[in-house]
């Protein structure tokens, strides 16, 4: 069968022995993997590896860098020696410039965090973030990002629509965490919609971790969200 690399499933599991067993559940109805920090230290790095030349999947490594631009820029190059297929970073201009230099000469996608799919309005306050609307300042720091060039960004999907309609979108990929099936638990998150209302807004990829990695049968569950994604897709061509 042929996996749709629309679904990435994010391996929140606590290590690499039991990431390793996920995928191996899986097997192949899934393509894309996201690892990200909270695996970094139980052997994150080596799973993605792994995963990627010995399993034919494509990684997404989720470590949303955030330092000054040299820093940023020589632990992007490392990275990008291992073949990759997307690295976040944080959405400031400065940073996502120092990651496309470190990522250039490679197919590594940089992709930018606009605001974490766990925060609110309170918790932006709270971090000292400017007023305003969130949808507003993830489109803002969406554009910001598209402009010092970001290849993508991450957005949670209630802000698809507004950064699929920006100019500097175009040809640019959205990467939406913060989705849940009908009828699963939000959990940490704070801004969700369905995998078919975010294809329908125009993601390119959903990141979809517990409603897989928790069920009963992950294979099955990550099989019905792709058959989602599908349909919603079918759904916009034919009203397009």
């Amino acid at each position: 069968m042929t996996a749709d690399d629309r679904l990435i499933v994010a391996l929140d599991v606590p290590n690499v022995v039991q990431g390793l067993a996920l995928a191996d559940k899986i097997g192949d109805a899934v393509s894309f993997y996201k690892i990200g920090l909270g695996m970094l230290t139980s052997g994150g790095f080596a799973l993605a590896n792994e995963l990627k030349q010995e399993h034919g999947k494509r990684i997404f490594l989720d470590m949303k860098f955030f330092d000054i631009s040299a820093t940023v820029e020589n632990a992007v190059r490392g990275v990008a020696q291992h073949d990759m297929d997307f690295l976040t970073v944080h959405g400031d201009p400065y940073v996502v410039k120092a990651a496309k230099e470190g990522a250039s000469g490679s197919d590594m996608k940089i992709l930018a965090v606009t605001v974490l799919t766990s925060l609110d309005r309170a918790d932006l306050d709270g971090a000292l973030i400017k007023a305003g609307d969130i949808r507003d300042l993830v489109q803002e720091r969406a554009g910001n990002a598209f402009l010092a060039g970001a290849d993508g960004v991450i957005a949670s999907p209630q802000e698809a629509a507004m950064i699929r309609a920006l100019p500097e979108a175009r040809g640019k990929l959205i990467v939406t965490p913060g989705v849940r099936p009908m009828g699963a638990e939000l959990g940490d998150q704070k801004r969700v919609a369905t995998p078919a209302v975010a294809i329908k807004d125009g993601a390119d990829h959903i990141v979809v971790g517990r409603p897989v990695w928790q069920h009963p049968d992950p294979r099955d569950a990550a099989l019905r969200i792709q058959a989602e994604i599908k349909d919603a897709w079918k759904a916009n061509k034919s009203f397009s």
